[in-house]
């Protein structure tokens, strides 16, 4: 009778092992939920809480590794002073003097031809054109060096260049009306971009106001001068251009110049 009963109860298990729908728990918790076969490890499953989410598991940084936190620049800023002045008494545009500081902001000064007023307008060179310009500054190592600057033959007619710097009690200036130095040709060119482009954007401004039948051979001066690489940064007009392009009171010639500049520009 017992041996019947054992070999019934191997059947039973055997029938419920198989079909899986039943739960076998020798001595076990019946809440566990997990269907154990004999002789392996009972393992719990804790069940899970739907309003106390699971926290993300995180890998701790090793030390030193971790986003270091942004100190703020406590440089002060350079104290340094340039300037750049052209005269030529006989000239269209006599004189110009052109200030900045490190950071490129500044202010142009330029008079002409038969009128007593000088014009002021401020000036912020671009990054590119400030960097090209602290560049030759640099390269001419201005403050330390002592070099005559003046070549050998003299062109006064072309007008009088000179280059200042000062840096606290360090000042220089140097003084030039052709040179061969290449770093100190390549500086007086820049200068005169950066004036042509403010003197430009000066007299389209007047010439909106109150001359606009000016602006189509502004717009004519400001394409040779494109053509010619003769602006500090042509993207510094891109404003200005779009603007034109759009005023009503000026000739629709003007206009329709200002937008072929601007997709050159642009493009």
């Amino acid at each position: 009778m017992i041996a019947r009963n054992k070999i019934s109860q191997v059947v039973l298990l055997a029938v419920l092992i198989t079909s899986g729908t039943a739960v076998l728990a020798l001595g076990g918790d019946p809440v566990s939920g997990l269907t154990l076969v004999a002789g392996e490890k009972r393992q719990r499953v804790e069940p899970i809480n739907p309003q106390e989410p699971a926290e993300p598991k995180t890998t701790p940084r090793a030390g030193g590794q971790g986003t270091p936190r942004r100190e703020e620049n406590k440089r002060p800023p350079d104290p340094t002073q340039y300037s750049y002045e052209f005269t030529q008494p006989k000239f269209y545009i006599r004189h110009i003097l052109i200030e900045h500081n490190a950071a490129g902001e500044g202010k142009v000064t330029f008079e002409r031809l038969n009128e007593s007023t000088p014009i002021v307008e401020p000036v912020e060179l671009s990054i590119g054109a400030l960097g090209r310009i602290l560049g030759l500054w640099s390269e001419l190592g201005f403050l330390d060096s002592h070099e005559d600057y003046q070549s050998e033959k003299q062109f006064p007619h072309l007008g009088t260049m000179r280059f200042h710097m000062e840096n606290g009690e360090r000042k220089r200036t140097a003084e030039f009306n052709w040179t061969n130095n290449k770093a100190a040709a390549a500086l007086n060119k820049e200068y005169h971009r950066v004036a042509d482009q403010a003197m430009f954007v000066f007299d389209m401004s007047i010439a909106r106001e109150n001359q606009p039948l000016n602006t189509p051979k502004l717009m004519e001066e400001l394409e040779s001068l494109l053509n010619n690489g003769g602006l500090s940064d042509p993207f510094q007009l891109v404003a200005l251009l779009r603007d034109v392009s759009t005023d009503e009171h000026v000739p629709l010639i003007a206009r329709n110049h200002a937008v072929r500049l601007l997709k050159r520009i642009e493009k």
